[in-house]
């Protein structure tokens, strides 16, 4: 009698009521398939669990046992196992013997495991463990109408709130515990981000909670070891598995700098909701003292804000308190109404110089405290606005040697402007304000101005002409308290043409193909003399002659003072344009404005252009592409009258790939300044990066700002090391230095040092081991 060897038996059970089915012949199976596909939650039909074996046994409706390389699968899940007990009343499954537990895109290796299918509650011991995460996308607001936090106008909330591809991660423990779908408590657990066979850094932990609902990880009597040593200690330490928002304590930020000395800051993050959120960050410093800080923002569909709170109650170099109170906040209204405040004060006018790290901060000299009150709606074929704006400043002398006068406080300042397109084949522009100017020592008072203007476009495809007449209308009321000035008005006619031609032609470039244009411009100006000596000055400024300044009617800021011109600006430009993308690969420019008539509107205690002097200074810049991964940004100012440089700046950077730039500068200004700049971000050997700057003033003979550092990218680790000094004021610097280690997806440890790259190697890419992120979590600049 022929017998069919059964060499593997599928027996498949539908909840409680069993369905036996025997496999005897090669080819007769079910679909070899790891883990079946998730069912639709909305199913109502029974889930079944299939059990594949060498050897089965199956009693009744209510239990299995299985032996013999192991395979139970059920929806989303698959046991492989020596042997297996599954209770299908209880949906209990008792696998032991080289257990493998594959849930989703997790996978789970032990000894032993119990584990309830349906709860998903049970254990497993001596397990290794490696979790896949899924990528996911911010979470539906909770508010109504409320934009994602990414669109925040604070940007600060982007580097808090941002998802981010977070890395696998994997590790070992004594005893996993199942509490629940996708929550694991880990015993005596190691868990790292490394690849397998990368031993590099592990966290250690008496107990580990995993819950991937909440995107958290919380670690209880943690410690870091990196390179077989221990090198920080935690009793508790909680982290986001995919860096996003969540409440609990950063890590701490480690650093060291000449004006602070050593410095700890332990911030703690407060998750209030998805469009609220606080940071308490304590800081002690040893040459300071504590300095307690807090920032809390909030984000609604018509307001958002920041307000940001700092006080040292005892400086321990000077003996008494030091704060600071930086607040934002701004809202929309409806029906074209918004409105906004921005309050600054700090205690001292060194407070920044002193416990700052950032040039970009310790250069701050007026911090603005202002509110504004705002309207915009339609007016025919164009729109108005109207504003209402009150502005006090705080001026910050922080060096002696360098005395700022502060600038007027506008209590306040009425604004109202607006356009009417094709107005009786016209354009209508007008604008006019009030202000009310104050100053402690200098002439305060009123002014009052209105200038409507008529334009008359004129356009084909390769010319234009627009023609425009207006006229400035100023009144003065000046306070009787006020010496050498009286009330004044001043009404000034104010006539320009502006026209260009286009020209086009295919040329060639470094062997490529280009459009290459032709841009000749004219701009005229007329404007009569006015006497303006007798007229105070509250804002106006003379303006650097730039490109943007030389086409413009007035070379002075603001509108206290108004030059008299009868003048012609000619300028040409010539650009390269990509035939087929559009892209502009290089352009040159020149320009230079001639003078019909003697110059006589100055500035107070400024000498009026020399009667011989018929032109300006040229203007020439050149930026672009110049060869591959080379681009340039020249700008030089001549003076035709003296022969003579008066201005000039190159840069050119060279990058690449990612990873690597070279940035070379040098600045000239006749008389003032000469400095040459270069930084970089360059590869050596292995995985090491360098980073570097050094701004130095050729006419002082002296290093403005200095930096150097080294990064390593570990493959799940980076670490960062820099240094950074900087002119602070004539006679003072500033030193600091940052040490960072990133334990990708966990933790970083020291002082974070990426504001500080950025802001001084142009073009620097953030050294990132396996996966892009942003910063950590954001502590506000100091």
């Amino acid at each position: 009698m022929h017998r069919i060897p059964i060499r593997r038996i599928t027996y498949a059970v539908l909840c409680a009521a069993p369905i036996a089915s025997f496999a005897a012949e090669d080819g007769i199976a079910l679909k070899p398939q790891r883990s079946l596909l998730s069912l639709p939650a909305e199913r109502d039909e029974p889930i079944p669990v299939f059990v594949e074996a060498d050897r089965v046994q199956g009693t009744g409706e209510k239990e299995v046992q299985a032996e013999g390389n192991v395979v139970l699968r059920r929806s989303g899940q698959a046991v492989f196992a020596d042997r297996v007990h599954y209770n299908a009343e209880k949906e209990e499954v008792d696998a032991s013997g080289g257990v493998r537990l594959e849930h989703q895109r997790d996978v789970l290796e032990g000894d032993r495991m119990k584990l309830n299918l349906g709860t998903e509650r049970g254990f497993i011991d001596k397990p290794s463990f490696l979790f896949t995460p899924v990528p996911r996308t911010p979470a539906t607001p909770a508010v109504p109408g409320m934009p994602a936090l990414t669109r925040a106008l604070p940007s600060e909330f982007d580097r808090r709130s941002k998802p981010q591809e977070p890395p696998e991660s994997r590790g070992d423990a004594e005893r996993l515990i199942f509490e629940g779908p996708d929550r694991y408590r880990l015993e005596k657990a190691s868990y790292t981000t490394c690849g397998p066979g990368n031993d590099d850094w592990f966290l250690k932990a008496n107990v580990l909670d995993v819950d991937r609902n909440r995107d958290l990880g919380i670690a209880h009597g943690a410690s870091i070891v990196f390179l077989d040593k221990t090198i920080f200690y935690t009793p508790y330490i909680s982290f986001s598995l995919h860096q996003q928002r969540k409440s609990g304590f950063l890590t701490p930020h480690y650093g060291t700098a000449s004006t602070t000395g050593t410095e700890i800051t332990v911030p703690y993050y407060w998750n209030i909701a998805p469009n609220m959120d606080m940071t308490l960050y304590p800081r002690v410093m040893t040459k300071r003292g504590l300095q307690l800080g807090s920032e809390f923002r909030y984000l609604q569909p018509n307001y958002n804000g920041t307000a940001r709170i700092e006080a040292l109650p005892n400086d321990a170099q000077l003996s008494r308190e030091r704060w600071g109170v930086f607040t934002k906040h701004a809202q929309e209204f409806g029906n074209g109404w918004s409105g906004a405040f921005n309050f600054n004060r700090v205690s001292d006018n060194t407070y920044f110089t002193d416990l700052s790290t950032l040039v970009a901060v310790t250069s701050r000299t007026t911090l603005p405290t202002e509110g504004v009150l705002a309207k915009t709606g339609d007016w025919g074929d164009g729109n108005y606005t109207f504003s209402a704006l009150a502005q006090r400043w705080q001026t910050l002398q922080t060096d002696p040697q360098a005395i700022l006068v502060p600038p007027y406080n506008r209590l306040p300042q009425l604004t109202l402007s607006g356009y009417r397109r094709d107005l009786l084949k016209t354009d209508l522009d007008v604008l006019t304000s009030y202000t009310g100017f104050r100053h402690e020592s200098l002439p305060s008072g009123k002014r009052m101005l209105a200038y409507p203007s008529l334009s008359l476009p004129l356009q084909t495809s390769w010319w234009y002409f627009t023609p425009k007449v207006g006229m400035h209308m100023t009144r003065y009321l000046i306070d009787e308290n006020t010496l050498g000035f009286e009330d004044r008005t001043r009404t000034l006619p104010i006539v320009t043409a502006d026209t260009g031609l286009t020209f086009e032609r295919n040329t060639k470039f470094i062997g490529q193909s280009f459009i290459q244009t032709l841009e000749p411009k004219l701009y005229y100006v007329y404007i009569p003399f006015r006497d303006q000596s007798r007229i105070p000055n509250f804002e106006s400024g003379l303006q650097d002659i730039s490109f943007a300044s030389i086409f413009s009617e007035n070379q002075f800021s603001g509108h206290d003072r108004i030059n008299d011109a009868n003048q012609v600006t000619v300028g040409v430009t010539s650009r390269l344009i990509h035939p087929d993308s559009g892209v502009e690969r290089l352009r040159l420019a020149l320009a230079q404005r001639y003078y019909f008539s003697e110059q006589r509107v100055t500035l107070p205690g400024v000498a009026p252009r020399p009667d011989h002097s018929a032109s300006s200074d040229l203007l020439a810049a050149l930026s672009g592409t110049i060869l591959p991964n080379w681009r340039a940004e020249v700008g030089y100012q001549y003076n035709t009258d003296q022969s003579s440089t008066q201005k000039a700046n190159v840069a050119t950077r060279y990058q690449p790939g990612p990873g690597k730039v070279l940035n070379l500068a040098y600045r000239h200004t006749a008389g003032l300044i000469g400095q040459t700049d270069v930084s970089f971000q360059w590869p050596v050997a292995g995985n090491w990066t360098l980073v570097g700057r050094w701004n130095y003033s050729t006419r002082d003979s002296r290093t403005l700002e200095a930096l150097g550092g080294v990064e390593y990218d570990g493959g799940c680790w980076a670490f960062r090391a820099v240094g950074h000094r900087f002119a602070t004021a004539l006679n003072a610097v500033s030193t600091s230095f940052f040490v960072q280690l990133e334990l990708n997806g966990v933790s970083r440890i020291g002082s974070n040092p990426m504001d500080v790259l950025r802001r001084n190697v142009g073009g620097y890419t953030r050294v990132d081991p396996r996966s892009p992120r942003t910063d950590d979590y954001y502590v506000p600049d100091r």
